[in-house]
């Protein structure tokens, strides 16, 4: 039976629900996993599933509903190795650091110790996906309860041993060691021909951070040597012995069907395998150059049909359906009408946000092995169990019959979510009988992967002389709903996402929606501020009672010296935000020149709390790595469209930031030992565009409200 491929990221990516996993049975052959670990003891834990969205966001209470959490396990080889199990994804947010960190602290092992397998559906716990900020407060706290509990088994153990009362044994460095004679047994003693399984208690006892002493400190990549020497495998470096490569036909354009194709001229090619089946074509040969030359043979013939073009985008978002329907998780207080009549000064603003690509290091690739009716699959993605389920659904097999291993992967930013490549190997290998790799170029990537949502947002607000805020209407259509609420103390409100059909493929992108609301609030807030002669800084202080976002505001301000006059030509800006349980401010000053509109960043301050930090060095590094991206965003990065064709596929006509484009940044580390740990890889990023707005503002006089804010959308 024919297949026919598709692939839709959805055109609500903040909706977008995963289905439902069924209870995953972990069927490996019990020698074969004995080889892998070693002999020693074995902690299972067990968690209640729940529902999860891809947004990731901590939870949707109503109902008694979170998000869906993992099993995990951990393995004390008669080495003292201790191997840990998680199905998360490392794609450079350096997790396999901190995680590790994590079940050092709790086992009281060595962190050097500690080796993490990741991502690999035959050996791993089932796992929603690596997106949303979620692994440091849903995987941490799950490693460290296990890592907790089987502590507490050792104590046991070695209580057992010595027949002494567990109160005089303490685990240090590895061991278990008596008070009284200190005598010590190393983890790797103690499990050595034991096979023990325990469920993990609901409450272990687990270190406060306070007396961290591994957790909550700098730590070095446990595969950094492999990683600086070339040595590190990424999904695209695999080679298998008699591995071809593959290349897709894709379609002249979006919304393109296939009419007619001649692969004649391909097929008489020695060495290849070319497939036909449904709108799916595809070459597989022995080398890249092979397959490329043998697609270029393909004649086909598309059928195209009207698109809507970026010159016409926001004007379809606006009234393609969003406006006329119903805002959807909309936020009511009071009277708008009231706010505005009490308001002294009245705003009104429109602000728009283009699509704009992930644009990956390592673009989507896949290598894909069948042996009989089993599938493997070595790929590049932030949800190995969903494309184990896609490709289970694509070729009609068992779950169970298909295994995806996830190697560390070059970035994701939440654009590798689904599988295409994963499935176009998979096919291409059927076919050929043989290993087949699929790695996107380029222009496939640009082209054919999702987008970060475009959106248009609208802001009605009103303020009273002395900055007390009264009136806040808040309308998004399409970009989502991530942080669309605002913590200002606003008495009147209305606030709606209006989800509106896409003419390109959207999905998750870092931070989701967050950044096109909080540049538009935050923006909005500086014009306000500008409209009653107050400071930008005290305006928000004045209307705000979040403890947190206070304190960030206040620090980055300190940190950045908030209130100089900067020299002249340059101008300053300041936003505070909030996304996944994080809190952050960005400081911004800006040098324009004044012939070319041309902005040049020159430095950046952000203060950041996401509760007890793990590792400073790590988190320093997402901070600055998500401020230079979202410069990106907020000066250059546009998809250009029309007529159904992506018309700047390339590095060298998307502009991303260069090296030249970084600016001076300080970030202050609002360390919250007290709070538990939050993620941190995205909601660094969702301030910067408004701070460097506001500054350009200051500089130039010039109100931009559209991202990115180039130099043809200066104002004259």
């Amino acid at each position: 039976m024919s297949e026919r491929f598709r692939f839709e990221a959805g055109a609500e990516p903040e909706r977008y629900e995963l289905r439902a996993e069924p209870a995953y049975h972990f069927e490996w052959d019990r020698r074969d996993f004995e080889k892998f670990v070693g002999g020693g003891l074995l902690v299972l834990l067990a968690w209640s599933r729940s529902t999860a969205q891809e947004s990731g966001r901590a939870a949707r209470r109503e109902g008694g509903r979170g998000p869906r959490e993992v099993a995990a396990w951990l393995h004390v080889g008669e080495d003292s190795r201790i191997t840990v199990f998680t199905g998360k994804v490392e794609v450079g947010q350096n997790i396999r650091t901190s995680l590790a960190q994590g079940v050092a602290e709790e086992l009281s092992a060595p962190f050097e110790s500690i080796h993490l397998v990741m991502a690999d559906t035959q050996l791993t716990p089932f796992d929603a996906g690596t997106f949303g900020s979620r692994t440091t407060p849903a995987m941490m706290a799950q490693l460290r309860k296990v890592a907790a509990t089987a502590r507490e088994a050792l104590i046991d153990l070695a209580a057992k041993t010595w027949n002494v009362d567990r109160a005089k044994l303490t685990a240090t460095d590895g061991k278990i060691v008596r008070a009284d004679t200190n005598e010590s047994l190393d983890f790797g003693q103690l499990s050595k021909g034991e096979k023990l399984t325990m469920a993990i208690a609901d409450d272990p006892p687990t270190t406060s951070p306070e007396q961290w002493k591994v957790a909550g400190r700098a730590a070095p990549k446990p595969n950094g040597r492999a990683l600086v020497t070339g040595q590190h495998k990424f999904a695209s470096d695999i080679r298998l012995r008699d591995m071809w490569h593959g290349k897709v036909l894709r379609p002249s354009a979006v919304g393109a069907t296939l009419q007619s194709v001649d692969m004649g001229e391909a097929k008489s090619m020695a060495e290849l395998v070319a497939v036909h089946d449904g709108e799916f074509v595809g070459i597989a040969a022995p080398s890249e150059l092979q397959a490329t030359r043998a697609l270029a043979a393909i004649k086909a013939e598309w059928q195209t049909s009207k698109q809507v073009s970026a010159a016409d985008l926001f004007d379809h978002l606006k009234n393609s359906g969003g406006a006329s329907r119903g805002g959807r998780g909309g936020h009511r207080v009071g009277s708008i009408e009231d706010g505005l009549a009490a308001a002294d000064t009245r705003l009104k603003a429109t602000y728009t946000i283009a699509y704009i690509a992930h644009c990956p290091l390592e673009p989507r690739a896949a290598v894909a092995q069948w042996q009989d009716d089993k599938l493997t699959v070595w790929t590049g993605t932030q949800r190995p169990f969903g494309v184990r389920s896609e490709l289970s659904r694509a070729f009609r097999v068992p779950d169970t019959n298909v295994r995806v291993i996830v190697p560390d992967t070059g970035s994701g930013y939440g654009g590798k979510h689904t599988g295409e490549a994963a499935i176009e190997a998979a096919r291409l290998a059927r076919a050929a009988g043989r290993p087949v790799k699929v790695v996107w170029t380029r222009e496939e990537e640009f082209t054919w992967a999702y987008f970060r949502p475009a959106g248009v947002i609208e802001i009605a607000s009103g303020v009273r002389r002395d900055g007390t805020l009264t009136a806040w209407e808040f309308h998004n259509y399409n970009s989502g709903a991530s942080s669309i609420r605002t913590l200002y103390d606003v008495p009147n409100q209305r606030i709606e996402f209006h989800s509106s059909p896409s003419p390109l493929k959207q999905g998750s992108y870092r931070a989701l929606a967050a950044t096109a609301n909080h540049f538009a609030r935050e923006t909005h807030m500086d014009e306000l501020a500008h409209e009653i002669g107050m400071d930008a800084l005290a305006l928000r202080l004045k209307n705000l009672q979040e403890p947190r976002l206070r304190a960030v505001l206040e620090a980055a301000a300190t940190a950045f010296g908030w209130g100089g006059t900067p020299e002249s030509g340059h101008g300053c800006g300041i936003a505070g935000g909030f996304e996944k349980g994080s809190y952050v401010a960005t400081c911004a000053e800006v040098s324009v020149d004044a012939p070319s509109g041309n902005v040049k960043v020159v430095r950046a301050t952000s203060a950041f709390e996401c509760g007890a930090v793990v590792n400073p060095d790590d988190l320093k590094n997402q901070i600055e790595g998500a401020l230079v991206m979202g410069i990106g965003g907020t000066l250059w990065e546009r998809i250009d469209f029309a007529d159904g064709k992506i018309r700047n596929a390339s590095f060298s006509a998307y502009r991303v930031p260069r090296f030249s484009d970084t600016p001076r940044i300080e970030v202050v580390l609002l360390d919250r030992k007290d709070l538990p740990s939050e993620g941190a890889g995205e909601t660094p990023i969702v301030c910067i565009a408004p701070a460097i707005g506001s500054a350009i503002h200051a500089a130039t006089g010039k109100r931009l409200r559209s991202l990115p804010m180039t130099p043809s959308s200066m104002p004259a």
